[in-house]
């Protein structure tokens, strides 16, 4: 199985992967972090599978319906060609926004008389066990869940166990998870299709997006939109677990979480974007973990709900993908100490106190919990950590989590300014300090570059990120240094590795998406427009047939591996995908 060959749909409350077979291979429900009810994604053999395909197995082509997160899987067989069409609804209803836990799968004849045949067969979470199943007139209930999980369909029943049909005219399924399906299938089906069709059009035309890469930017927002959980305005990092970021590698971990950095980084990206209401629901989420963390010793990451995220464990029984184990669940890296967290969370919510369009979201709450995440993030300044790349080897102060802890103290330096003046002088000296202590400790004239840790010589391509938080002058002769030896020590097939380090488990071997990405960002930066395109480009050239990126590319066979789709690398695109473009005023 492919990453290259899966599709994403989802609704900001669960999501699915459909492979071009017309198989559902990965799904979790109610939500993004529970235990999958379709996975063949990690057990090929014994994960549960929801497929609509041909009677003879021919693989499909997909796209998307344009501008949206809609799926189509159009196949062609001896006998005639259909269409599969998967969403999971998302619309605005009684003036809220309606993202029932349902996904429909909609399948239509095209050509000829098709022969097609549809398997349900649902897992009871990570113990792999079968589901008692009781059919209905026009449904099929599976027990054992600890909510009611049924496929209501206007196929016949006889024919929902695997049993090949001819598909005469279209039919309509939908596996839903609590309350099951009342009104008249084919009705509720058109029309929840057409209105998450123009739910998500109209989102698509309230973006901004550069002249250049358009499709994948738009991919790129539309995709990072799905890593949303509304309920609590929660964004995981991926929604899978367990891929690994290269063949026998077993980095193999869990990312259906809320990583607090990439909340910042995706919440950064939506601003790009022109969309806002993200960084809202993301503040509520915010003020909820840190009122249970009353001295705001944070951890990295939370479950989708604020709680801290479960210990990792591997789970013996399941072969990963490809036979690629192991098959983790939780994440260790929620024990981490990662102190450039705090800076990333005061650079989230700085636009709310900078930025006139967000004047309603301020608060005192609020501007007492920025100052202390920045005065948290200034005292662990210096100190030892796991950094952005959760090392689980000895720690060592990172450059990187320091070059946050000084960004955390200069943006607050600017709100005080703003909203409590006698802060001012506090920050602005904090600022300097810091920033004095990293030039100090973290330059080295060995490898002519700023190094990834304190006193070290190790390169670190997190630190193109220097360029775009502005720690030095854009003509800074040092700046420009690290830029070129970062490309220069850690490029392969022109993509950025993120250091060259043994981390624990090995040296890696595969790139690292958004490096390459920060790369485009950090040379545009610089005014090397030229480069930034050229590079951006050639990174463009790894995006699946849908547009879609996981974490990490193995330049040798230019195959994607790593926990898909990825938010991070998506986040670097849509960054990147505006550093290299002309603005608008300069091609119209």
């Amino acid at each position: 199985m492919l990453l290259e060959d899966l599709g994403l749909v989802g609704n900001c409350q669960f999501s699915a992967l459909v492979e071009r077979s017309g198989e559902v291979v990965w799904c979790c429900l109610p939500r993004f972090d529970s235990e999958p009810v379709f996975s063949t994604l990690l057990d090929k053999q014994e994960g549960g599978k929801f497929l609509v395909g041909p009677a003879a197995g021919e693989p499909g082509e997909q796209a998307y319906i344009e501008n949206t997160n809609i799926l189509e899987t159009t196949f062609k067989t001896a006998s005639g060609s259909f269409r599969l069409l998967d969403f999971a609804p998302r619309l605005v209803q009684h003036d809220r926004i309606f993202r029932p836990t349902q996904l429909y799968r909609i399948v239509e004849p095209i050509e000829g008389t098709p022969r097609v045949r549809v398997v349900c067969e649902p897992r009871l979470g990570w113990s792999k066990a079968k589901p008692a199943r009781l059919n209905g007139s026009n449904h099929v209930r599976f027990e054992g869940f600890d909510s009611q999980l049924r496929l209501t369909s206007d196929i016949p029943v006889s024919y929902l166990g695997g049993q090949p049909f001819t598909l005469t005219e279209k039919r309509h399924l939908v596996l839903t998870w609590g309350a099951p399906v009342e009104e008249p299938l084919r009705n509720l089906s058109e029309r929840f299709l057409g209105e998450t069709q123009r739910y998500w059009r109209r989102w698509v035309k309230e973006c901004n997006i550069p002249p250049l890469y358009q499709d994948a930017v738009i991919r790129s927002g539309l995709a990072l939109k799905l890593h949303c959980f509304e309920d609590t305005g929660a964004i995981v990092a991926a929604m899978t677990t367990s891929i690994p970021e290269a063949p026998a590698s077993r980095r193999t971990w869990d990312y259906r979480y809320c990583w607090l950095r990439d909340a910042y980084y995706s919440l950064g990206a939506f601003r790009i974007l022109g969309h806002f209401e993200e960084l809202e629901s993301f503040l509520h989420y915010l003020m909820n973990v840190a009122g249970g963390a009353p001295d705001l010793d944070l951890s990295p990451l939370y479950t989708i709900d604020g709680s801290r995220a479960p210990e990792e464990r591997v789970l013996e029984n399941w072969p990963g993908l490809g036979g690629n184990g192991p098959v983790r669940v939780g994440n260790a890296a929620a024990a981490h100490t990662q102190n450039d967290v705090f800076g990333e969370m005061v650079l989230a919510l700085v636009p709310v106190f900078l930025d006139e369009r967000f004047s309603a979201e301020r608060s005192k709450p609020a501007l007492k919990l920025l100052e202390r995440l920045a005065r948290k993030a200034i005292s662990v300044a210096g100190k030892p950590d796991a950094g952005i790349w959760e090392y689980r080897t000895e720690w060592k102060p990172q450059t990187f989590s320091n070059l946050m802890c000084w960004a955390a103290a200069d943006r607050m330096a600017k709100v005080t300014s703003l909203h409590a003046p006698s802060l001012e002088l506090e920050f602005r000296q904090a600022a300097q300090r810091i920033r004095e202590e990293i030039i100090a400790n973290a330059w080295s004239p060995e490898v002519n570059s700023f190094a990834g840790s304190f006193g070290g010589r190790d390169l670190d391509a997190s630190l193109l990120q220097m360029a775009y938080l502005r720690f030095l002058p854009l003509e800074d002769e040092r700046l420009l240094k690290t830029i070129d030896a970062i490309r220069q020590g850690l490029s392969k097939d022109g993509w950025l590795f993120r250091y060259r380090l043994d981390d624990g488990f090995g040296s890696p071997t595969v790139a690292f998406i958004i490096c390459t990405f920060w790369l485009v960002e950090a040379l545009s930066d610089v005014g090397r427009k030229a480069e930034a395109k050229k590079i951006m480009n050639h990174a463009h050239s790894a995006l699946s047939p849908l547009g879609l990126l996981s974490e990490d590319y193995e330049t040798a066979n230019r195959r994607m591996w790593g926990n898909f789709p990825q938010a991070y690398s998506h986040v670097g695109l849509i960054h990147a995908a505006f550093a290299a473009s002309p603005r608008w005023t300069d091609v119209l």
